[in-house]
């Protein structure tokens, strides 16, 4: 449970901050579940561009 709780707090308080940390902008279900989508696809797009860099980036979406 120690390692669960380091492995995942970062990139779900990432989210949270980036969020606002109150409430999702939509309501139903679908709506909020795009939503969220939309900020894991950001935060991982973001992770991606600082790792690689961004033609490393690019070079692996061409691929």
């Amino acid at each position: 449970m120690k390692v669960r709780r380091q492995t995942v707090e970062h990139p779900l308080g990432t989210l949270k901050y980036w969020m606002g940390a109150t409430h999702f902008l939509t309501k139903t279900l679908p709506r909020v579940s795009t939503e969220m989508s939309l900020h894991v696809l950001a935060y991982n797009l973001k992770r991606m561009m600082s790792i690689f860099g961004i033609a490393g980036l690019l070079e692996a979406i061409r691929t």
